[in-house]
């Protein structure tokens, strides 16, 4: 167990810059656009394919925020008739919910390296003015469900050995759906580290 916590220690810190590196480019992608319409309005000029490149930054920085979101259990979870069930039972289905996602997206990052590998044997382009090289955008994507893929296999064996050995508790930290109350706290702990920066940043000033 202590290499598997050492292995979700390390995909923790990745996931938390692949989320930092998929928001940066959602973020410079909607720069971009923004900067792409107003000089259209006020100079009748356009930069071009900002478009497409937002639609890749999209691709990509969803992809790369997958293992970070699989870590925080932020994926959304139906869990109305969830909550009423017996702790063993949620455990299972947990792992069950884990799997499932693991399986769904083994084989979409299987169809991705299928699509790359077409595209680098074709040297296929975009059918766009930037003729951009689909390899590109399609590598990085692809390396965000790699990450995901390095993630999930850790945490599932991680939950799987808990399940076996009756530690529910663990399985429900590790794959569990979150809680109100977990959220209410993750929440007013952000809020409470904002403050403590606005106030430090203040004593600096």
């Amino acid at each position: 167990m202590n290499i598997l916590d050492r292995w979700l220690g390390l995909t923790g810190r990745l996931s938390r810059y692949g989320v930092w590196f998929g928001g940066a480019l959602v973020l410079a992608s909607a720069f971009l656009v923004a900067f792409d319409v107003i000089v259209r309005k006020l100079f009748v000029f356009t930069i071009g394919g900002a478009d497409e490149l937002s639609g890749y930054a999209f691709a990509i920085g969803t992809t790369w925020a997958l293992a970070f979101t699989l870590l925080q259990r932020a994926n959304v979870r139906v869990d109305a008739l969830y909550i009423r069930l017996p702790a063993a039972l949620q455990a299972v289905l947990d792992l069950v919910a884990l799997l499932v996602l693991g399986f769904f997206v083994g084989l979409l990052t299987w169809q991705a390296w299928a699509v790359l590998e077409t595209s680098l044997a074709f040297d296929a382009r975009a059918t766009t003015p930037l003729q951009t090289p689909l390899w590109m955008p399609q590598s990085l994507w692809l390396a965000g469900l790699v990450l995901f893929a390095f993630t999930w296999a850790p945490l599932m064996l991680r939950a799987l050995l808990a399940l076996l050995s009756g530690d529910l508790a663990t399985v429900r930290r590790l794959a569990g759906a979150r809680t109100i109350e977990e959220d209410a706290a993750a929440e007013a702990s952000h809020t409470a580290h904002l403050r403590e920066r606005g106030a430090g940043a203040a004593n600096g000033g």
